[in-house]
């Protein structure tokens, strides 16, 4: 016979988590709520400031949607415990996403 605990049955793995548990998954959920919406509104204000150009204004937006997405994905998506993999794979549409960004910009700037 074996020393092994025989194995947990499928319900164990849908229990719901302890009072404290869900309490602390909540305070995090709180927190990232109130950054988006502060996010939010710092992307907002920049929308009307009189910004000497236009391109500073839109850059400063993408890195605060880039900061808002990557709350949402590693929080709400929950990639935040997830395996290395997860995390290269999201680096690497990181640097695709740069690249089809910037795309645009080299095509339309006048040749030296």
């Amino acid at each position: 016979m074996s020393d092994h605990p025989p194995p947990a049955p499928a319900e164990a793995a849908v229990m719901p988590h302890g009072a404290e548990e869900v309490r602390a998954h909540l305070k995090i959920y709180l927190a990232v709520f109130f950054a988006l919406g502060v996010l939010t509104a710092i992307t907002v204000g920049i929308a009307y400031l009189d910004l000497p150009s236009k391109n500073l204004a839109i850059a400063a937006a993408m890195v605060i949607a880039l900061v808002k997405g990557s709350l949402v994905a590693l929080y709400f998506m929950h990639l935040i415990k997830e395996a290395r993999v997860i995390y290269w794979s999201l680096a690497l549409c990181v640097v695709f996403f740069a690249a089809l960004m910037a795309l645009p910009v080299l095509t339309s700037m006048e040749h030296l």
